[in-house]
């Protein structure tokens, strides 16, 4: 995808996209093509593979936590509704 594109599509200015562009083939999550004027961003899926796993795990230890609040919630409006029957 070239960077009026995505600029165009995230609704950024184009300075703004390469920027960020300029940090992410940096850190080498993309490799960025020129080919004649145009600038083709190309996306290297197996850097992120690092980034993915550390976030599974907080994935993994936040749904535990939301089920375990979902829960709570439902108990609390369970006790809620018999308090009004009474």
């Amino acid at each position: 995808m070239n960077l009026k594109t995505i600029a165009a599509h995230l609704k950024m200015t184009q300075p703004a996209v390469s920027q960020q562009i300029k940090i992410l083939n940096e850190c080498g999550i993309i490799q960025v093509e020129t080919i004649g004027r145009e600038r083709y961003c190309k996306i290297v899926a197996e850097k992120l593979i690092p980034a993915f796993l550390w976030l599974e795990q907080y994935q993994i230890q936040w749904t535990s936590r939301i089920d375990s609040f979902e829960k709570y919630l439902s108990e609390l409006k369970s006790n809620t509704k018999k308090k009004k029957n009474e």
